[in-house]
């Protein structure tokens, strides 16, 4: 039998807009389709070649100007050269060829040099590498390691045994070409494309053109203009597909390269508002409006936001009058309603009549997890994320039609000050278009991310027809309307779906309706002891009645005429439908504060979250719903105790998919940690679930105190939660919820055991210079078994700036009444000594962002040649780099309008936290004497509950501190009290305080000779001072005076051998310097000296100062031979080089066997690859032609040093010689990138 083949495939389905009303007001009106209506998309970029990003459904450009916020995509093009016969130098050190059609009437162009990858997404960037290697490097680099394994096989081959020095250092030479290829394959990391950057002004506008064809090529890459002059864009190549445009600032100053961070901001985009002409399904919810692309995801931060760009995107989107924003974008904040960022979202609200939409996060299913903007800040509009059953079939293709309900992760309210915090929801799911780079048309994404922009292309046909018809409006009304019309979804709590599932067919007709509403102008401040609702929820506000002084105040928009303030009178009904709350009936309001009394009384309320309103409807017309709200939320938890041995059995519940249970349990005092655990009774499949633990403190966002996992829950069976930490005292909410797409059905209880080790100290802080610390350890709740345990992972380095500048930002950075925004830069430098990882801290600005008063804490790091090694900012967890031995100067931006802000900061310490290579563990005592003694550390002892035990923690002993730690520094780790695997959950930071190091002790000096007098003393001073000065005068009379006087004295000799090898004419003298490197080696007893080293216990008292003085003259003498050997090679090879040819044959070779044998003299002493020796190993190896032992030293050199320029163009020669082209072209491209001209721009 045949299969029926459904050809009607749900096309509307993929970009949601039925659910919302979308798609009947379309019918109804479609030329309110968002034409004359400008969304401003702050996100990760928009690419303008993407589908559907073209035009606009009357054939407008769809992208009006595209923004990179961010500055990552700046490039420092204030270097100005003149073109000469139609070429100029780029920085990059290529010749780039003029075009003949450019008009440049000055020969003058700014130049700068930018990296690709740094402007490439991370997806982008890994699928290139990952091309580029196979296409330029596997190839040749297979082969060059095969013909090298050959080389060394044959050797062996051919000198079965090897005596020969000569034929030891042959050998030497073939595996180190081995070596070298096996370690450049492990090693090897493409460092990208860089193009030169040219800007010139042709008498009317500024052009840019990136020379994507990396050799000076201009005529073969697009010339553009700013985009917002010519909405013009080119491609970096076909191979990436990455579209981008520009922009130039500054008089030609900064050219400004935009692209995407990543496809993010390309499908929000899409969602809001993209126009397919032939496939009109696939349209975003507004096909007819603009777009003002804005990117304020970070590329050097993997598109994170940051401070800075959101101001600079808000002054942006107030100079180009949008209409709307959408911000798909959040954070946890610590406080809601604060800081400066969300104050300029809100004067762009206020002031400029701009309605913000934003993602509520994607923190959910628990309460309280609504991100900073969208779902704490009271002047932006928060969207959660539904999915409807219709979505579940289109996108993601599941086997049965579900109910509509909230995606579980859809974050919760209320807001920590009792807002409700989501205003309603929308469809959090599309299937729509994604930038090029991607090598896709489109692809699902979900999350309140897709959400926020459904509702705003939902909000663009409302304002495109109330524009239309010339109706006003303000933020607030529209807001109004939309949460009194939406649709309240069955068996959805209003935590997630907020007031409901957007309507736009109804808003509009609300909005047309009421129109000429008097309190169309206004926004009502609800205010209840500073905050915005009611929010009982620890166990001391929940045994008594409440009475709340709750104030409204109506706020008028900018420029309102006052007559209109003078009549304001509304008489208000005030309306809550629960019992446990009572508020008066009536309030006259007039254009001032007024203030009313709530009672809540929770005392009767049942275990679990009750919430309701306080809603104000204007009695003239109580159609058009409620004026303002109060929430109030009650959360009233489960009491453990003794009686239960403090532990919380839930009954088993039936759960389905999206089914969510909260436990909210009052911590028991003494409680530390918490296992918790999931029972199955039946089911026949295992099903997804989600745990999700929080718990609330003031003014710490929910992600300190937050415990969230995917659990497999079997059938049947029980699975146990990873223990986690608990603070006593609080409410803890455990929600349980079946992830939205699991269709099993599953019965599920849950069990919660805790458990307590308290310590007197939750933040354990010493100092190496205060004795023995005393901890007590308290058990409340139950016999447990107290095993301490402290681990030091960390050492963190404070650093004060070396230097700091304040300036005005240029004209990015001027809000429209002209505020200037200003930036601190500050500059600090430390030294690596081996290679770790480091993160970067500015502890006074850290873990803010949306709520910090400064617009931004961006650090950038770079080595000692200026090359960009990452970047940090807000949250510095997150920023974690490897660095190698060296030194490094970190800098630091601080920005804000007021310059007095900054000049606090001038001074600011940050930290760098460097990572131990192996974690330090310090011992714990059950005695103070004990801990003074080092001994008898504990191990394990049990505790009974109700009891208290000390602890001690002495002094970490010198010798066991990490290398390198000093004074000032800080030790940093975690201590753990309990024994089980459970008990290691509950953690508390340790902190220790370095003092100062112990001195060393003085190697022993030897005895002065009582014989000799003042005059001796002073003579022998006045000599060394002389010599001293040698190698720093030029010509011979000081050493020559010295030389008739102390003939016998060896650091003379020594001295004028160094001061010869430093002559800015040494190649001119190189016979005198042998010369004296032979005097040097001849007033050194080589044999005595050879005799000392061989002993292996000298027991004579004056070892040291005999050991001292042989240290020396081993020193002078392998200098002395390395300096010879070098002079003698660098005849050599001078010779080879010269066109005319100044020595025979017969003194070549003897110059040779010279060298030869020095080198052998040398290797008696030293090891080849000694500091001091490596140099003229090197010469050594050119002068036999072993390439392979020159690279080895070469690469040796410059790894052990600070690497430079000169010396990687050295190894890059090698490189050819040996034919080995693909290296030498990996390290010309990676020259470009270590050696820039100048800092990256903030």
């Amino acid at each position: 039998m045949a299969n029926v083949v459904d050809r009607d495939f749900p096309l509307e389905s993929l970009l949601p807009k039925k659910e919302t009303g979308a798609s009947a007001f379309l019918i109804k009106y479609p030329d309110y389709d968002g034409r004359g209506v400008l969304i401003a998309i702050l996100d990760t970029g928009v690419d303008p070649g993407a589908p559907g990003l073209q035009k606009t459904t009357e054939g407008l450009p769809k992208i009006v100007d595209i923004i990179d916020a961010t500055g990552s995509g700046d490039v420092n093009t204030s270097t100005v050269v003149e073109a000469k016969d139609g070429e100029i130098t780029g920085l990059t050190g290529r010749k780039l060829k003029i075009p003949s059609s450019w008009q440049n009437k000055t020969d003058e162009y700014h130049v700068g040099v930018k990296i690709a990858y740094e402007l490439f997404p991370k997806a982008l960037k890994e699928r290139l590498q990952k091309e580029r290697r196979e296409k330029n490097w596997d190839g040749p680099q297979r082969q060059r390691i095969a013909e090298a394994l050959r080389a060394v096989e044959k050797f062996n081959e051919e000198n079965t045994t090897v005596t020969k020095q000569e034929d030891k250092l042959q050998k030497d030479n073939l595996t180190a070409q081995v070596d070298i290829l096996q370690n450049a394959e492990k090693k090897f990391v493409d460092p990208g494309p860089v193009y030169d950057c040219v800007v010139f002004h042709d008498g009317e506008t500024w052009n840019a053109v990136v020379d994507t064809s990396e050799c000076g090529d201009l005529e073969s890459c697009k010339l553009l203009k700013s985009y917002k002059e010519c909405h013009e864009h080119a491609t970096f190549s076909e191979s990436d597909k990455l579209n981008y445009s520009i922009n130039v600032y500054e008089d030609g100053n900064v050219l400004s390269i935009v692209t995407n961070a990543s496809s993010h901001g390309t499908h929000v985009a899409g969602i809001a508002a993209a126009h397919f002409p032939d496939e009109p399904a696939r349209n975003g919810v507004a096909p007819g409006a603009q777009i003002l692309a804005i990117k304020i995801g970070d590329s050097r931060l993997g598109s994170m936001e940051t401070g800075s760009g959101l101001v600079r995107a808000m002054i942006a989107v107030i100079e180009n009058k949008a209409d709307l924003v959408n911000f798909s974008y959040g954070e946890a904040a610590h406080w809601p309603d604060g800081g400066r960022v969300c104050s300029i979202v809100s004067e762009a609200v206020n002031k400029y009549n701009i309605i913000y939409v934003s993602s509520a996060g994607n923190n959910g299913p628990g309460l309280s997890t609504v991100g900073c903007p969208g779902g704490t800040t009271s002047s932006v509009i928060g969207v959660g994320a539904y999915v409807s059953p219709e979505m579940m079939t289109a996108e993601y293709s599941l086997r049965e039609k579900l109910p509509g309900m909230q995606y579980t992760w859809s974050s919760r309210g209320p807001t920590v000050d009792g807002a409700l915090g989501v205003s309603f929801t929308a469809p959090g799911g599309a299937i729509t278009s994604v930038p090029n780079w991607t090598l896709k048309g489109s692809q699902l994404m979900n999350g309140t991310s897709m959400s926020s922009p459904n509702a705003c292309g939902g909000i663009a046909l409302i304002l495109s027809g109330l524009k239309a018809n010339g109706l006003p409006y303000t933020p607030n009304s529209i807001r109004r309307a939309l949460e009194n019309t939406a649709l309240i979804l069955d068996k959805v709590e209003i935590f997630g779906q907020g007031n409901g599932l957007i309507q736009i067919h109804k808003a509009y007709d609300h909005l047309v309706e009421h129109c000429d509403c008097p309190a169309r102008n206004l926004r009502f401040k609800v205010s209840c002891d500073s905050n915005r609702g009611i929010y009982l929820r620890d166990h001391v506000q929940l045994d008594r009645l409440h009475e709340k002084n709750v104030s409204i105040e109506p706020i008028y928009a900018e420029n309102i005429d006052a007559d209109e303030k003078i009549a304001l009178n509304l008489h208000m009904n005030l309306v809550c439908d629960a019992a446990w709350v009572s508020c008066p009936a009536h309030l006259e309001l007039m254009n001032s504060s007024r203030s009313i009394a709530v009672k809540i009384d929770p005392r009767g309320l049942r275990e679990g979250v009750h919430y309701t309103e306080v809603c104000g409807y204007d009695v003239l017309k109580p159609e058009k719903g409620p004026l303002f709200r109060l929430p109030v939320t009650v959360v009233k938890p489960h009491r453990v105790n003794g009686v239960d041995r403090f532990t919380y059995t839930s009954p088993v519940i039936e759960f389905k998919a999206g089914h969510i249970e909260r436990h909210f349990v009052r911590v028991p005092h003494g409680a530390t940690w918490v296992e918790v655990t999931l029972n199955s009774t039946d089911g026949d499949c295992p099903s997804k679930f989600v745990v999700h633990a929080v718990q609330i403190q003031p003014q710490s966002a929910y992600r300190k105190h937050e415990h969230y996992k995917f659990l497999s829950v079997p059938p049947d069976g029980s699975v146990v939660y990873p223990p986690f930490a608990v603070i006593s005292g609080t409410t803890l909410e455990v929600t349980v919820a079946q992830w939205w797409a699991s269709l099993s059905v599953t019965h599920v209880g849950v069990t919660m055991v805790f458990h307590g080790l308290q310590p007197s100290q939750s933040n354990i802080q010493l100092h190496a210079a205060l004795g023995v610390n005393r901890i007590n350890v308290r058990t409340t709740l139950g016999i447990e078994e107290l095993s301490p345990s402290i681990s030091i992972k960390n050492c963190v380095q404070p650093l004060r700036p070396s230097e700091h500048k304040i300036r005005p930002l240029g004209s990015r950075d001027v809000f429209p009444d002209n505020r200037q925004v200003y930036e601190l830069v500050l500059t600090y430098n430390f030294h690596q000594s081996k290679t770790s990882e480091i993160t970067p801290n500015c502890p006074l600005l850290s873990d803010l962002l949306y709520e910090s008063e400064y617009e931004s804490q961006m650090w950038m790091l770079f080595d000692g040649n200026k090359q960009y090694m990452g970047a940090g900012d807000a949250y510095p967890q997150q920023y974690t780099l490897k660095l190698d031995k060296g030194d490094y100067t970190l800098k630091l931006q601080v920005r804000h309008e007021r310059r007095e802000m900054l000049d606090r900061l001038k001074e600011m310490v940050i930290l760098i936290d460097q990572k131990l290579s192996s974690s330090l563990s310090v011992d714990v005592y059950s005695s103070h004497a004990a801990a003074i003694a080092g001994k008898n550390k504990i191990t394990t002892m049990s505790l009974p509950a109700g009891s208290s035990v000390p602890i001690f923690i002495p002094p970490i002993p010198d010798d066991k501190l990490p290398k390198g730690a000093s004074l000032g520094q800080i030790l940093t780790g975690t201590v753990t009290l309990g024994k089980t695997e459970a008990g290691k959950k509950d953690t508390y930071p340790f902190t220790y305080v370095l003092t100062q190091s112990p001195h060393k002790a003085h190697a022993a000096k030897a005895e002065k000779n009582k014989e000799k007098t003042k005059e001796d003393e002073f003579k022998e001073a006045i000599r060394d001072l002389k010599t001293f000065w040698i190698s720093k005068l030029e010509g011979d009379d000081l050493y020559n005076e010295l030389a008739k006087e102390f003939p016998d004295h060896l650091p003379l000799q020594v001295a004028q051998l160094n001061a010869k090898e430093a002559a800015k004419n040494r190649s001119s003298i190189l016979p005198e310097i042998i010369q004296q490197a032979e005097k040097v080696l001849s007033m050194i007893d080589t044999t005595a000296l050879g005799a000392f080293i061989a002993i292996r216990q000298d027991t004579r008292a004056d070892y040291q100062i005999i050991k001292t003085e042989m240290d020396k003259q081993r020193i002078h003498l392998v200098s002395a031979l390395c300096l010879k050997g070098c002079a003698l090679a660098d005849q050599i090879l001078a010779h080879r080089s010269a066109e005319e040819k100044k020595l025979t044959e017969d003194e070549e070779a003897e110059l040779v066997k010279k060298v030869i044998d020095t080198h052998n003299e040398v290797l008696k002493w030293a090891d080849a690859e000694e500091k001091k020796v490596i140099s003229f190993s090197l010469r050594h190896a050119e002068v036999l032609g072993h390439l392979g032992r020159q690279l080895k030293y070469l690469l040796k050199m410059n790894d052990d040093a600070k690497p430079t320029k000169e010396m990687e163009q050295k190894i890059i020669k090698v490189y050819e010689k040996l034919g080995w082209d693909h290296l030498a072209r990996h390290v010309e491209q990676w020259l470009l990138v270590k050696y820039p001209p100048n800092y990256l721009p903030f």
